[in-house]
């Protein structure tokens, strides 16, 4: 498989040179997610650029490695302007899949997303600072139904 990997500090590139994302490449691309994911990257930018068409065995991989990523609430985000494989894409219907026409765009998109978490952290902390967070079922009514009434 002919790609690059760019990495920073929030998020890995690759860029592929293939014309198609399938059974003759699909292993090698499931290596180098799994491998970027085992460093750490849970936001991961695919650059599509070159890539006409994506199988059945790609989309699957796809589907995978977006799963990763966003359980780990990161990004799977794939690059391309191609009307046809957008719609390709689009019609598997793989969950919170993030397509975006630039590299810039998917950057941005890392991002945005890494000041969402860091928002949602400091709102959970916040909660257990009140004593939110520590509360159990049946715990946040005065008349808690109990049976000794």
């Amino acid at each position: 498989m002919d790609f690059k990997t760019e990495k920073t500090e929030q998020y890995a590139l690759v860029r592929l040179n293939e014309p198609t994302i399938g059974t003759e490449n699909v292993e090698d691309f499931e290596k180098v997610v799994r491998s970027l994911f085992r460093e750490g990257y849970s936001n991961i930018i695919v650059d599509l650029k070159t890539v006409q068409d994506v199988d059945s065995e790609g989309l699957g991989l796809i589907r995978k490695a977006n799963k990763l990523c966003s359980n780990e609430l990161g990004l799977f985000i794939l690059v391309t302007k191609n009307e046809e494989l957008i719609e390709t894409l689009d019609a598997s219907k793989i969950s919170d899949l993030t397509i975006m026409p630039t590299i810039e765009e998917a950057v941005d998109a890392v991002f945005m997303n890494e000041l969402e978490n860091d928002f949602k952290e400091e709102e959970d902390d916040e909660m257990d600072d009140y004593g939110f967070g520590e509360m159990t079922e049946g715990e946040g009514s005065r008349n808690g139904g109990g049976d000794d009434d």
